[in-house]
């Protein structure tokens, strides 16, 4: 995004002109549209690689543009910083019960 989209006005305040956040609803239509194409090939075991992938990418461009973390404060970046770190907590226990257990056959 170029600094002529971006108005920093002398009271802190940020005006982002509507272009840019054209472009990035354009970006997460193109990514909506490559989730449905990557569900659609088998990719096996890779299908929730991929799949969470575009989602974290989808998420960073909400987060970063809509939300206005970009213009936010440090604080708000630690903040954003600490979900992201849980969010990856869960998922690795998730993965960790999923992976260590035995895999019983059914009627025994």
């Amino acid at each position: 995004m170029s600094e002529r989209s971006i108005e920093h006005r002398e009271d802190g305040v940020h005006v982002v002109s509507r272009a840019v956040y054209f472009a990035i609803a354009g970006a997460l239509m193109v990514l909506l549209v490559l989730t449905y194409a990557a569900a659609q090939i088998d990719l096996g075991p890779f299908n929730i690689v991929v799949a969470l992938a575009i989602a974290l990418v989808k998420a960073g461009l909400v987060v970063t543009f809509f939300m206005e973390a970009k213009w936010s404060s440090r604080l708000t970046w630690l903040f954003a910083g600490a979900g992201l770190l849980w969010l990856f907590l869960l998922i690795g226990g998730v993965l960790e019960d999923v992976l260590t257990r035995a895999h019983v056959l059914p009627g025994f």
